[in-house]
This record gives structure tokens, sequence and C-alpha cells, in this order.
């Protein structure tokens, strides 16, 4: 009996053995299709001010990029690119301009995303799972923008202001390769909350990998992707609910 199973456990290590990837790169890019909803607001002494989506859908372009190597201390690498626009309706009071003697004026709000996550691989295609576990550095650089105000009484402009912030998120990543095919199953997630403000990005996908191919197997990914942001600032003035969801495909490499 004891025979049996130290056979069974033997065997069962090497075929790990043999299904983990000692190094790898991956990298793909796409469209991301989302459908934006929301609001900003702005409350200052009384006065308060509103951005609310009427962006009914956009595509933004995708990239990312999967790099792990052998050696067990160092964290492997993920990086990732994102840009999602929104339009929207302004009213009311703000710090930086006024409407003059408009009772509303469109604006616009972009969030340009750059992701870097070091995360360690926990299981490598264990039974045909694998589970990353690491930290997201979220660095995104958030421009809003409002037509025809005056940020001067009298004089009408066009208003832009930018912010670039670094957030911190939680990482995870479960992968499933269905046994006997070239389809791969595959969520991530990145989420953070703190005093009162939560933001989280999650995505599932479907992949197909021409395997066929030696050296550089090429590959396309469908999946859904949703980001929301509760976020309140530091001075509680300004408040930020507003969430992004919908279909993205794209095409992969794999090394």
């Amino acid at each position: 009996m004891k025979k049996t199973l130290t056979t069974l456990a033997i065997g069962a290590m090497l075929t790990t053995a043999a299904n983990a990837d000692f190094a790898r790169v991956e990298m793909g890019g796409g469209v991301w299709n989302q459908n934006p909803s929301g609001i900003l607001s702005y409350t200052d002494s009384g006065a308060t001010g509103t951005y609310t989506s009427d962006e009914k859908e956009d595509s933004s372009a995708y990239l990312w990029m999967l790099i792990k190597h052998p050696i067990p201390i160092i964290p492997n690498i993920r990086l990732e690119y994102t840009n999602i626009k929104d339009t929207g309706v302004i009213d009311g009071d703000f710090k930086d301009f006024e409407l003059g003697g408009l009772a509303t004026t469109t604006g616009s709000l972009e969030l340009t995303q750059y992701d870097i996550i070091p995360y360690y691989n926990i299981l490598d295609n264990t039974a045909w799972t694998t589970l990353d576990l690491g930290i997201d550095f979220k660095v995104q650089n958030t421009t809003y923008s409002a037509d025809d105000v005056e940020e001067v009484p009298g004089i009408t402009t066009n208003y832009s202001d930018s912010e670039i912030v670094v957030i911190p998120m939680v990482y995870a990543r479960v992968r499933v390769e269905i046994p006997g095919t070239d389809i791969g199953l595959e969520a991530d997630g990145k989420y953070i909350t703190y005093d009162g403000s939560t933001i989280s990005d999650y995505r599932a996908k479907v992949d197909y990998t021409m395997s066929f191919v030696p050296v550089v197997q090429p590959a396309i990914e469908v999946g859904y992707r949703v980001q929301k942001f509760d976020v309140t600032s530091d001075d509680d003035k300004t408040k930020m609910d507003m969430e992004f969801s919908g279909v993205y495909a794209g095409l992969m490499v794999r090394f």
C-alpha cells in the first residue's frame, strides 16, 4: 500500500513539473467596449456641482504583458495599460470655474491607467490550475474637462485639470486549463477599500491557444471587465461614484 501511494505521489509531482513553465512570456492587446455610468460631485461651503455621465458606450484599447521566471524569491511581473473615456453633463458650482449664464454644460473624464503587478505563482498548472497572488500598483492619470465655462468672470474658456495617483491594490488571478483542449478559463481581481473609499477591477475571460504553432503560440481572448470607483477625497469635498463595464476581445501570443 505504501509503495502504491509513493508511486502515485511521485507520478503526481512529475506531472506537475512537466506541466509547469519555469520561464514564460505572454502578451496581448485588444479593445474593451465599456458602458460608463455614475457621477462626480463637488461640495464646498454650500456650493454644489455635479458631473453626470451620459456616455452610452465607448471603446478603448488595452495592452498587457506577463513575465514569469524561475527564481522563487523574486516576484514575477505583470504590466497592463488601459485608457477609459467618458462624456457627461455638468451643472452647479465648482471651486475652479463657474457655468456663467449656462444652466448646464458638457464635460469629459479620462482615466489613463498603468498597472504594475509584482506577483508570486502559488500554483503553476497544478491539476490544470494556476493561482497568482500579488500587489497591483495602479498608476492612474485622471483628466477632467469642462466646455464653455468661466474661470474668470465674464471670460469663457474650456477648463481642464489632471491628477496622477498611485493606488495600491490586492491582486489575485486564477486560471484553469480544460484538459484535452487548448481552451483556458481565467479570472482576476484587484481591490482596495480604505477610509470609506473602495476601488475594484474584475475580469473573467475564455481564451483559445493555437498550440500547434511552434515556439510562439498565438491565441484569442474574449472576456468581461468591470471597474468600480466609490471614492471620497481626503477633504470630503469631492466624491466619485463611477462604473465602467463591458465586453473585451483581443489577441495574445505565448513564448
